[in-house]
């Protein structure tokens, strides 16, 4: 029987996956306005874009600084004060008079992407009990995967309707939601460790640590040196229209979906596993799509399955770190934001040359080799010993919620 305490934790958990989709909702949103947004503000559309660019290097650095910085704070007060960050950022959008006016409020979201995720994204432990640890998280992390499908469609059709501005209004009232769900549902989290950046830096002397920052820089940037170009890939190689593109991005935001809650139950089994098993058929799926872009019934299995893994993918390296950091896993979130957000970029700038120097075909190949090489390094390197104690590939969840969080943490072995 369910009893109050626990109906409490998850109803906790879901206002912080909402406020996790209306942060990456507000993140991705403007790239359906980017035209509606350069043509209003007479800015060139390339310059528009710097909105997306510099939220997520603003998010990379954020990440490890709020972490520092609000170590001694009560997690419940920082989460609340993110929200509200989000809430003005995206209502100072709405109404940014000019160009320079809306980059700061990006460069404020910014800041409440990074600190957000680096201390959000692991708050599960605190609001659940430790067998529900891995599938609270995997809801919170879910935002990701939602807020991905909904953006890009969401954006274009207020851009079709009426002002760019109405989306940044939509993204404020969904943060207000969020904001009121927090105050009312999240417990007081009192701070466990204060958080130095020697502590930071002490978790890069962690072998386990640095298998996990390293394998995810690679599959986050095989992820957006393919994603990126995905839609022209679909126009250009695939040769189908505007309508079957969008249900393809469609059908691969809805199987990320379903791969993030399922990872919930395999990581349950095996983290090592699932992460490896995760990357092998990324890495096969992108490679195999230039091969079938002749086939539209092909594509679309690919893009199933490349969801399905990729929705794994951010839940999987993200219990990884948990488990890995000598602070905590809070410091092992933050510079786990701080890789990805950084590998994102030089995924699709790298994609960026690959598409125009040798085409999009060497690009989806190019992006596979990255990824093969993520897996590589998780597999092989994640099998090895980690501060001296071995990591075994059938980790489970209970492992997981139980891992110690001093200098010596690791996913203990349950026998093979």
């Amino acid at each position: 029987m369910t009893t109050s305490a626990e109906r409490r934790g998850w109803l906790s958990v879901l206002s912080v996956a909402l406020g996790s989709f209306v942060l990456v909702l507000s993140e991705f949103l403007p790239i359906g306005l980017l035209p509606a947004i350069a043509t209003d503000l007479d800015v060139p559309v390339g310059t528009a874009g710097l909105m997306v660019v510099a939220t997520g290097l603003v998010g990379a650095v954020a990440a490890p600084v709020v972490t520092v910085a609000t170590s001694r704070l009560d997690r419940r007060v920082v989460l609340v004060a993110l929200t509200v960050l989000l809430v003005v950022a995206d209502g100072l959008a709405a109404i940014a008079p000019s160009f320079a006016v809306l980059l700061g409020a990006r460069l404020l979201l910014g800041v409440g992407i990074g600190g957000f995720w680096a201390i959000g994204a692991g708050i599960a432990g605190r609001l659940v009990a430790a067998p529900s640890v891995i599938r609270a998280t995997s809801f919170i992390t879910a935002g990701v995967s939602v807020a991905t499908v909904v953006s890009l469609p969401l954006g274009a059709f207020v851009s079709a309707l009426a002002s760019w501005r109405l989306g940044f209004v939509i993204g404020g009232a969904l943060g207000l939601v969020a904001l009121v769900l927090q105050l009312v549902m999240l417990p007081s989290i009192p701070a466990v460790q204060r958080v130095r950046f020697s502590t930071l830096g002490a978790l890069l002397r962690v072998p386990r640590a640095r298998v996990g920052l390293i394998a995810a820089a690679f599959v986050f940037a095989a992820q957006f040196a393919a994603y990126t170009y995905v839609a022209p890939y679909l126009q250009d190689l695939v040769r189908v229209g505007p309508e079957t593109v969008t249900l393809a991005l469609l059908v691969f935001g809805v199987a990320g979906i379903v791969g993030n809650f399922a990872a919930g139950f395999t990581l349950g089994k095996s983290v090592l596993g699932t992460i490896g098993v995760s990357k092998v058929v990324l890495a096969a799926a992108v490679i195999a799509l230039p091969l079938l872009a002749h086939s539209v019934v092909g594509v679309f299995a690919l893009l199933v399955v490349w969801g399905l893994v990729w929705g794994a993918l951010p839940l999987g390296m993200q219990t990884w770190m948990s488990t890995a950091s000598p602070g905590g896993s809070e410091t092992g979130l933050a510079l786990f934001v701080t890789t990805i957000q950084l590998a994102i970029a030089a995924g699709s700038v790298l994609g960026g040359v690959a598409v125009t120097s040798f085409g999009l075909a060497a690009d989806f190949w190019f992006a596979g080799g990255i990824a093969v090489i993520g897996a590589a390094v998780i597999v092989g390197l994640g099998l090895r010993r980690a501060n001296g104690i071995p990591v075994a590939p059938d980790a489970t969840a209970a492992d997981v919620a139980a891992a110690p969080t001093g200098p010596v943490a690791t996913v203990g072995s349950t026998g093979a």
